[in-house]
Order: structure tokens, then sequence, then C-alpha cells
């Protein structure tokens, strides 16, 4: 088969490879659609300790069912499947507890397991059992199937930091995460949402797509006085951070209202992660600071649900096609910040 193999920092060579063989205890896909992933792109620039080179990357996914061990039962030949990053080991208190993105082996598609870059991916007997795959119905494609991965993250961050009827929300990062977190804040009841981002034109592609109600650059003002002013001087009740930046996490505490619940959703790079907050802040405003990573299974389903039922428009998010090939391209669009979910057809 072609797949995509990431050798070293910046270095993906595409070229043929043996096609995965399923044992009795796991099934092959055939890779239909493969989205590039914030992730992606920093394995591939800066390496991660979970990647051991050569590896396929790649994991937003979705496919067909080809070939099934003879063991396998929850899946059968010709079933088009979503595939999700996180896959729990299934034994450890974390992931019985039914929390496995806590799983402190972490295993995942496209780091310890070869993913979805390729024309088939092998679901092993672990991702078979107790990973994030489930079925696509008839009339869902196969890139809205891929993008059930980044709602599953958003949907974890949605159970973290919960969003009430009439609260009024503030996303900090207009990238595509940033994105559907404003559109589930307002599938959960949400008054207001407020979104904050360095760059008019990303805030420009978010108007076109009506995630939010208000748009603040704070290129350009004052985005702690920007969302007081929209609150009544009070604060957002409910915050995420969707972006790489510490001094967004600095905002948002300042940005919040009392009790309100500041989810840092974006990751720090290593170098920046240690960030000084004004403590006094958190006690004197009983604020509650969540983090959330990856997503569960379970969450994983629930954004295939919502994809399917049409509440979620997650298509909107598509906004690249590239051919396996043109991996390089692919990765090199979706850090441009041009469109918003890159997606690779191998």
């Amino acid at each position: 088969m072609i797949a995509s193999v990431y050798e070293a920092i910046d270095k993906i060579v595409v070229k043929e490879i043996p096609t995965p063989v399923p044992d009795d205890d796991s099934i092959l896909v055939r890779v239909k659609s493969c989205a590039v992933c914030g992730s992606d792109i920093r394995i591939f620039h800066s390496g991660n300790s979970r990647v051991n080179p050569p590896q396929t990357l790649g994991h937003e996914a979705a496919g067909e069912v080809v070939q099934v061990g003879k063991n396998v039962h929850k899946f059968k030949v010709g079933d088009r499947v979503a595939i999700g990053a996180d896959v729990p080991c299934g034994e450890c208190p974390f992931c019985e507890a039914g929390i496995g993105n806590n799983c402190q082996i972490n295993y995942a598609m496209g780091y310890q397991f070869a993913g979805s870059f390729a024309e088939y991916v092998l679901l092993n007997k672990t991702v078979v059992n107790y990973g994030p795959i489930h079925i696509l119905p008839d009339h869902v494609s196969f890139d809205e199937g891929a993008l059930a991965e980044p709602l599953a993250c958003v949907i974890n961050a949605l159970e973290r930091a919960p969003v009430k009827l009439g609260d009024n929300v503030v996303v900090i990062g207009a990238g595509p995460i940033g994105m559907m977190l404003c559109m589930m804040a307002r599938l959960s009841g949400a008054a207001k949402v407020i979104l904050v981002n360095r760059s008019q034109p990303r805030l420009d592609k978010a108007k076109a797509l009506g995630a939010a109600d208000v748009y603040v650059c704070s290129g350009t003002e004052d985005s702690v006085k920007r969302v007081l002013d929209e609150t009544a001087g009070l604060g957002a009740d409910v915050l995420f951070t969707a972006c790489p930046s510490g001094n967004a996490q600095i905002d948002a505490i300042q940005m919040a209202k009392n009790r309100a619940y500041v989810n840092f959703f974006g990751g720090l790079p290593k170098n920046a992660s240690l960030v000084t907050l004004d403590t006094n802040i958190i006690h004197y405003k009983e604020l509650m600071i969540t983090g959330s990573h990856g997503s569960t299974p379970v969450q994983h389903g629930k954004a295939v649900d919502l994809i399917a039922s049409g509440v979620m428009p997650i298509k909107k998010f598509a906004s690249h096609s590239f051919d396996l090939k043109d991996i390089e391209q692919a990765i090199h669009t979706a850090e441009s910040h041009d469109g918003l979910r890159v997606i690779v057809h191998p």
C-alpha cells in the first residue's frame, strides 16, 4: 500500500510499504478521509516522545472495513467507520473509570499505533476492544466522519466546563476547534458567545461561518475590557482557551465572572508552559480552573451522533482537500491558517 511515513523531524516520505495483515482479533480499514490536526503538525516539526519513527501519522479518520479477524464480532466487512485518536488500555484504574484519555499508557492512533495517512490502517485488538471506532450512517460522508475526532475533544472540554442556559461564553482562539467550541456552546444554551483572536482574518472566517455572536480582535483592542463591557462588567460564565498561548490563560481569568469555569483547552509549548497567574483572582472569584485533553470513546460516539443528526454542521469545517501524495502540502496549508480543517484522501 501507499503510506506517508514520518521518518524524522521535518521529513515525511510517501512510499510503498507492506499492507498490514489483520490477525484474529483486529480489523483492516480502507482509509477514505484523514484530517490534519495541529498535533500532526507539531510531531512533523518537533517530534513526540510517543512517536518512534518510522511511523504513519494521522488520527482524525474515517473509512471502510475491508478485513475482519475471526474473533471480532463488533464490526463486519463493509462497515463505514469513524476512527478517533485516544485508545484506552482498558485495564488501568482510569480506563476502568471510563476516562481512558487519562490512561497512563496513553495509546493513540498515529502515535504508538500506525495512523491513517495511508491507504489502509490496521486497528489492533486493543483498538477494536476499547478504542474510538463508531459506525457511520450512510448519509454521513467520510470527511464528516473524520471530523468526529476534533468534535469529540470539544465535547470533552464542555463536559469539564459545562455551559448552562443563559450563560455568557468566551472562546479565545479562532481556529477550527475554537469555532466548534463556539457553536457547541450555542447548542448548549449560551445566551452570548464571544470569540477572541489576535488576527482579524481568522475572525472574518469565523464570522462567515456564523460561529459566535461577538468577535473581538485582541490585536487591535483590549480584549479583557471588551469582554467585561459585553457582560455588564461581570465577566463570562464559561471560558475556553483554544490556543497555545499563556497570555490567553492570563486574560481568561481576568475575563471570568465570579465562580466561572475556565477551561485550558490548548496545550502550551514545553518551553513556554510556565505561566504566571494572579492566583488571588482565582481565590477571590472562586474560579474553577479545568483542563481538557483529547477525548474518550464515549465522547467520540456522541460526536458521531451529533454529526449524523445534523445538529452540528461539521461539513463547514472541511475547507481543503489533498491527495496522499501531497501530504506535505496538506500540512503546510493547515499550519498556514489559510483554511479550517484540511482533509487528506488516500
